[in-house]
């Protein structure tokens, strides 16, 4: 809401006009002076920030405006983390999509009463703070020594009972404040949510990838999520970090609510759990008081929560009822955990068949999850041989649990026929890692880009741009191993960044997302550097109503199969030109479609451009160095065993993507090849992909596999066939003395 102070908000102008979430402006440069004007009130100063660019016009997107000591540029800098963000929205309006409040150093009141020019909505303030409102409240622990005499920083919880129980609570959550152990801090957090006027839930838990224990812990409101009607996606959280010296840190909070906050404070002697809920884990015979295991503690009687409402159920099951009389290929299947169902998976015929002709390399998108979600969807979404996406598969997810996951990629396993993928492109959350491992062993698993950006700007976000843009040539311009560890080394280094835990998580995990070490997995081109686009974009999200979600899924998944078949007509009625003599030319436009002929025939006119030196020749196996002309440094190296014209090239654009690089191909000119080998003639970017399987049989791991390529192709033919028929009534004579033949030859055979 933008709008000018209104007048009858008088003197108070302190903590009403606290940025928040979802705050609009007219521009960008409203969205500055807004934020100065509240850091005169806090007590702090601003500087201009990052700013990011459209990848497609070029134009600004979204702007940072900082405290003045954030970076460590200069010594009155402290790295101070407090900034917003502004993003702008299709309606032209300017949004604050990021906002972190808290600073690391004193705040310093100036005495200046300049309000805000804006008049945004009043959030919600903790009744029992408002008075605390001119003061700066951000100090750690060791600097409020009057109030907490407790060593090292770290909460007194016998004292903080007591106080709580006398009416003395004092102490706000801040990012810093430490704790002896986990339990310690959901009773903190407990407290000071009694005294403020609301409840709080056990969050989400975070687990290491080394041992399994429990690294990271979240307490939430009450009302956060929409799993009930009583929650409205509240936003309010404290997170506590678990540090290599055992105790705990609130490493993350978020203070701002949805909602009103109660009148009525909860009476603070009933306020604290009587017993422990945070089931302590036991490692060799010993407790371990710093971690806590949330799947033994009890939601609404079970172990686990569910994100899917028993609305889905209903009316899911009336749609899957319809479906599968429609369509006798259609699966579904839903998740059954101590009598009560959580996740669900469908796929109709179309997506089963698609699947054994482009399930090679699936995408398991679970963007819903960059949101607060009404609909925890997720699809998995393959590359057909037009490079379009194809549905293979939708879902709703109870939780994010390994348990979920793991139950997911078996029902999805179940409905293909058991086909395992090459590659799979999905979140690099540790429960769909070790979900992945267990079902498909094997897969080349590669982290979405999307949740990549999302931690580099979590964790990174105090770098200058000088890092970021290190960074990201480090990442995408390395060209063997040993150039990107030198280069990687040497940025941390530089910026003193060695101890970063997210950069060390990432480096162990950098055949999951670098692209050099993606390049020699089969991707079908999905480009590493681009974040791949939801298969139903803006028809159906997150936020679709639960009323809605059939129709326009419906809606949603026609519109891709119409585009699918445009593109089919295309191929077979459309004719692309021959600009070589190449006789290779000519022997892909036979074969491939349209789009893919055209990728070929791009680097088959590039080849043209480079020159090709043997520079090795031993017992039939070659090697070229193959450069671009007038530009030594654009070269790669292309071996090739003469005997079965086996070739690899350096650039490895083949193996991933399934098409041959200018590279082999300039060495094919070379050795005046008229036909490029059948191995490289890849049968899934045929413009036959779709219907025949026995030109891709030997891709086909086993006998059941190759039996349910027979199965879809034949199914999906015949469903073809009937609806051709049925459109007449002398058509459907025809259809019915033409199966009746058939069925007489195929006796005859047997």
């Amino acid at each position: 809401m933008v709008g000018e102070m209104d007048n009858a908000t008088g003197g108070d102008q302190t903590g009403s006009f606290e940025p928040y979430l979802g705050l609009e402006f007219n521009s960008a440069d409203d969205a500055r002076e807004f934020y100065i004007s509240y850091a005169k009130l806090v007590g702090f100063k601003v500087r201009i920030g990052q700013l990011y660019r459209s990848r497609t016009d070029g134009s600004v997107a979204s702007r940072r405006f900082v405290c003045s000591k954030e970076g460590f540029q200069t010594n009155s800098r402290t790295g101070c983390p407090a900034f917003i963000r502004v993003q702008i929205r299709d309606s032209g309006k300017w949004v604050i999509d990021h906002f972190v409040k808290d600073h690391n150093h004193d705040l310093e009141l100036t005495g200046e009463t300049c309000p805000p020019i804006l008049q945004p909505k009043a959030p919600v303030v903790l009744k029992s703070f408002t008075d605390a409102s001119h003061r700066p409240r951000l100090k750690f622990l060791e600097e409020d020594k009057d109030e907490l005499s407790c060593p090292s920083s770290i909460i007194n919880v016998k004292r903080l009972k007591k106080e709580v129980v006398e009416g003395q609570f004092k102490d706000e959550p801040c990012v810093g404040l430490e704790f002896n152990t986990a339990n310690e801090a959901h009773r903190f957090y407990h407290a000071y949510a009694a005294n403020s006027g609301f409840s709080i839930r056990i969050g989400q838990l975070f687990r290491s990838k080394s041992d399994g224990s429990i690294t990271s812990r979240r307490f939430v409101c009450s009302k956060e999520g929409f799993q009930h009607p009583s929650r409205i996606g509240c936003g309010a959280y404290l997170r506590i970090k678990r540090q290599e010296c055992g105790n705990w840190v609130v490493d993350r909070l978020m203070k701002d609510h949805n909602h009103d906050l109660s009148s009525e404070m909860e009476d603070p002697t009933n306020s604290f759990p009587t017993s422990k809920i945070l089931t302590e884990e036991v490692n060799g015979g010993a407790v371990n008081d710093n971690s806590f295991n949330v799947e033994n503690y009890n939601f609404s009687k079970r172990g686990r929560e569910n994100h899917v409402t028993s609305d889905w159920y209903s009316m899911l099951s009336d749609y899957f009822q319809c479906r599968q009389a429609e369509d006798t290929g259609f699966f579904h299947a839903v998740e059954v955990d101590d009598g009560h169902c959580m996740s669900i998976f469908w796929a109709d015929g179309r997506s089963r068949y698609s699947c054994s002709q482009f399930g090679d390399v699936i995408v398991l998108d679970t963007s819903y999850r960059k949101s607060i979600s009404l609909v925890p969807f997720a699809t998995f979404v393959g590359v057909n041989h037009h490079k379009q996406p194809v549905l293979l598969g939708s879902a709703l997810i109870a939780d994010e649990s390994e348990e979920s996951f793991t139950w997911l990629f078996r029902a999805w396993l179940r409905a293909m026929s058991g086909r395992q993928p090459l590659s799979i492109i999905a979140d690099q959350d540790m429960a769909i890692q070790q979900a992945i491992a267990k079902i498909f062993p094997g897969t080349h698993h590669r982290f979405s880009l999307w949740q990549i950006n999302a931690k580099e700007q979590e964790n990174l976000f105090m770098m200058d741009t000088g890092f970021k843009y290190e960074f990201e040539k480090c990442i995408y311009h390395s060209q063997t191993a040993d150039e990107f560890d030198t280069i990687w080394n040497a940025l941390l280094n530089r910026y003193k960044l060695k101890e970063n835990a997210w950069l060390k998580e990432m480096y162990e995990k950098r055949a999951c997302w670098v692209p050099f070490f993606l390049r020699g997995s089969f991707f079908a081109g999905i480009p590493v550097n681009e974040n791949i686009d939801s298969f139903f974009g803006t028809v159906l999200n997150s936020q679709t109503p639960l009323v809605e979600f059939i129709s326009r899924y419906e809606r949603g998944l026609e519109r891709r199969r119409e585009e699918e078949r445009k593109e089919d007509f295309d191929t077979y009625n459309l004719h692309a030109f021959l600009q070589t003599k190449e006789p290779v030319e000519e022997q892909c436009i036979r074969l491939y479609t349209l789009t893919i002929f055209r990728i070929f025939q791009k680097e088959l006119l590039q080849c043209y451009s480079y020159l090709g030196f043997k520079i090795y020749d031993e017992r039939g196996l070659s090697r070229y160095l193959v450069r671009r002309c007038g530009n030594d440094g654009e070269k790669q190296v292309v071996s090739l065993n003469a005997s079965n014209l086996i070739a690899s090239c350096s650039c490895q654009m083949f193996e991933f993507e399934g098409i041959l690089c200018r590279h082999v191909l300039r060495v094919f000119q070379i050795l005046e090849l008229k036909e490029i080998p059948s191995r490289y003639i890849l049968h899934r970017w045929t413009r036959n992909a779709e219907y025949g399987f026995v030109a891709d049989a030997e891709s086909c791991h086993s006998s059941q596999e190759l039996r349910s390529s027979m199965l879809w192709s034949l199914r999906e033919t015949a469903c073809k066939y009937v609806d051709a028929g049925a459109t007449s009534l002398e058509k459907y004579k025809l259809a019915y003395e033409i199966l009746q033949e058939g069925g007489r030859r195929l006796c005859w055979h047997r």
